[in-house]
């Protein structure tokens, strides 16, 4: 494995442990924002660092090189490579009108009133996972209809 992934473990563990000090230091309305920071830090800090560990062992060496082997397969793979391509173009379309929609029914909610950022807030995250969601069903139909 590269150092520099060690090096990016630790610095997410850097950020991590900076916002945890941080979250306990300050009292705000934020710390649920920084404890969740801290969270989305540590945790692939953690990770990257056993995986630098992990994998050099005398025991996993084979094992790392099948599987660096078989992911510069599949990332090469030219079906795939078009299938992630349409599946984003896909994806992008189908963000688009869901955003002009979502712009349409927020500005109606605004001259009504109605609208909080609370409400605002949720939206953006469903929306997020809304886009995540189908850009892997998407390409997995995809993947289905060309194999």
């Amino acid at each position: 494995m590269k150092r520099s992934e060690l090096y990016f473990g630790i610095g997410y563990l850097l950020a991590g442990i900076l916002f945890l000090v941080l979250g306990f230091s300050i009292q705000t309305r934020m710390n649920g924002i920084i404890f969740g920071l801290a969270g989305a830090c540590l945790g692939p800090g953690l990770v990257m660092i056993f995986k630098y560990y992990y994998w050099p062992r005398p025991d996993k060496r084979q094992q790392y090189a099948q599987k660096l082997e078989q992911e510069k397969i599949e990332l090469h793979d030219e079906l795939k490579e078009s299938i992630r391509n349409k599946s984003g173009r896909y994806t992008y379309v189908l963000g688009l009108l869901v955003s002009s929609l979502s712009t349409l029914v927020f500005a109606i909610l605004d001259v009504l009133e109605v609208l909080d950022a609370r409400v605002f807030v949720f939206y953006l995250g469903g929306y997020l996972l809304f886009q995540l969601a189908a850009g892997i069903i998407i390409f997995n139909r995809l993947l289905k209809k060309y194999q």
